[in-house]
């Protein structure tokens, strides 16, 4: 349920729920404050209303102003993304998000990052013999 909720984001929600993620808690200056082409003061409040009501976001008073914080876990949020970045971009095709991600990036990773890929590889294919080996 929460995949397909947070879906349902629109531009400007995202972009609250990014600057939330990486700054933690902001009140709804901060949020205007780091928006592109920043909205008014009180459509930045209906958002943060509606990010509420759809219970991404929680608010808590401080000094008499308001503080938001994001209720949905990063991790989620995160699958959310990349998911629809791979349906979106790559046909659903893992394989092909990770080549152009390399692709982009080859020459700047580290002997130590291309390990942990490996690694990361090698375990994802341990873990489909182990379920194959289940199955029969």
């Amino acid at each position: 349920m929460v995949k397909n909720h947070l879906l349902q984001l629109s531009r400007r929600q995202r972009q609250i729920m990014d600057i939330l993620y990486r700054k933690g808690e902001c009140s709804a200056e901060d949020i205007r404050e780091q928006l592109p082409n920043p909205p008014s003061n009180s459509a930045v409040r209906a958002m943060l209303s509606t990010l509420k009501q759809k219970e991404y976001i929680r608010s808590r008073e401080e000094n008499f102003r308001y503080v938001y914080s994001p209720l949905v876990e990063k991790d989620a949020a995160q699958q959310t993304a990349l998911d629809r970045l791979v349906n979106t971009f790559f046909g659903g095709s893992t394989a092909a998000a990770v080549n152009a991600l390399l692709g982009m990036q080859s020459q700047d990773m580290s002997e130590e990052e291309l390990n942990d890929l490996k690694a990361i590889i090698d375990n994802a294919k341990k873990e489909e013999s182990e379920v194959e080996n289940e199955d029969k």
